[in-house]
């Protein structure tokens, strides 16, 4: 499968683009970043110099993915959502450094949240629109809020299921 870049997208030839993945417009793919195979990467996404991203990844519009982010296969990034690198920003600082956040596998991200770096988001884990995450989200945990707080479980299919549980009864994912 080919790889589609979209004529107003800016992808510098020092990225890795996986197969099948689609770069629509107004998007720009920094030098170093990786993206992996069949993912979706829509308008007016930036992903900085050095960002990882999986298999499988959906990216809705505006998304803005800084140097320090990891993301895993299969995750979704709802549209306007962001992430943050720098725990103590300053526009002349010369103390500047990257803190890692790292986003696994099966992971939603809704639209409009902020993910302050340094934060790991739990496999399948699911956090909601407009949330502001500045702590770890545990596998499979629902987040809503500012700042996030858990509010239940979800399944890998996404459906909210008892908090003893990860799977719903409707699902065979």
């Amino acid at each position: 499968m080919s790889v589609f870049i979209h004529a107003t997208a800016d992808v510098s030839s020092d990225a890795s683009i996986g197969a099948g993945s689609k770069i629509w417009n107004l998007a720009q793919v920094r030098e170093n970043a990786t993206l992996g195979e069949n993912c979706i990467v829509s308008k007016n996404v930036y992903i900085d110099t050095g960002v990882i991203i999986g298999d499988n990844v959906k990216i809705q519009n505006n998304v803005n993915v800084y140097n320090g982010v990891t993301i895993e296969d299969d995750v979704f990034l709802g549209p306007s959502m962001t992430f943050t690198n720098d725990k103590n920003p300053r526009a002349m600082s010369p103390n500047w450094e990257i803190t890692p956040t790292l986003v696994r596998r099966g992971a939603s991200i809704g639209a409009n949240a902020t993910i302050v770096c340094g934060v790991t988001i739990g496999e399948f884990a699911m956090v909601g629109a407009g949330a502001v995450v500045t702590r770890d989200v545990p596998a499979h945990t629902l987040v809503v809020g500012n700042p996030a707080r858990r509010i239940g479980n979800v399944c890998r299919c996404g459906a909210r299921v008892a908090d003893e549980t990860t799977v719903c009864s409707d699902c065979d994912i």
